[in-house]
């Protein structure tokens, strides 16, 4: 039986996921979806590489949301698009079982339909930048994407089984969570806001989200970090 699993940030280290791969004897059926932050796309030399390599041979196909400290695939020459399960996908031919979900879209997944809403603000913006580390503006989604969201979900009546989201909607936010050093009246908290706007009017069965680093669960709101959860807890169940 094929089985989605669904993880938080990796920030370039891929180990957790071989490991678990390794541990669950995952098959070339089943997907694990990692919810943005992967930084298979940050350094842009032998590193993102060396993190490409170990995640397309887990045996598993890995959708990877799009997160705030990587490069959209877009953006890069040796990514192409391509249809998968109801949606399209961003991949490069040498790693094929490397996906990158792109915002807006559906991926009908072992019956469960699965909207894709990636980026964040970096609080860490100017520290990445005074450093020359890796920092891009459309780290957000963009109010185009935002129009696509509404536009998709509004054509399927307000209704989706699974959204995942690199970050979650507002009132979710997890202080307990806020780095002491970021003055918090300085954050762009925008994608948070529109996000809960969107949460008040969808019907919808789970949602996941990592950028926290945290592990969590808040009614329907599943936070990931380290751990690892299976759509065996709630595949084939109704909307609650």
């Amino acid at each position: 039986m094929s089985v989605i699993y669904y993880s938080g940030d990796i920030h370039g280290n891929p180990q957790g996921v071989v490991r678990f791969s390794r541990k669950m004897e995952l098959s070339e059926t089943d997907i694990v979806v990692l919810l943005g932050d992967v930084g298979a796309n940050y350094y842009r030399d032998g590193r993102d590489l060396e993190v490409k390599r170990a995640l397309d041979s887990v045996g598993a196909t890995v959708l990877c949301i799009h997160g705030n400290h990587e490069i959209r695939p877009a953006r890069i020459p040796s990514y192409q698009k391509k249809s998968w399960n109801g949606g399209s996908v961003w991949y490069e031919e040498r790693f094929p079982n490397l996906l990158f979900a792109e915002d807006g879209e559906v991926y009908l997944l072992e019956g469960l339909s699965h909207i894709a809403i990636g980026g964040a603000y970096s609080v860490d913006k100017m520290y990445r930048l005074e450093r020359g580390y890796g920092w891009w503006p459309d780290e957000q989604p963009s109010q185009k994407v935002k129009e696509k969201v509404e536009q998709v979900l509004g054509q399927r009546d307000w209704k989706i089984d699974v959204v995942l989201s690199h970050t979650c909607p507002y009132r979710y936010e997890p202080r307990e969570a806020f780095l002491p050093m970021i003055d918090q009246n300085l954050v762009d908290c925008s994608t948070e806001v529109w996000l809960e706007n969107v949460e008040a009017r969808l019907e919808y069965g789970h949602w996941f989200c990592g950028h926290w680093h945290i592990d969590k669960h808040v009614d329907k709101m599943h936070f990931l970090f380290h751990d690892f959860e299976s759509s065996m807890q709630f595949k084939g169940s109704d909307r609650e």
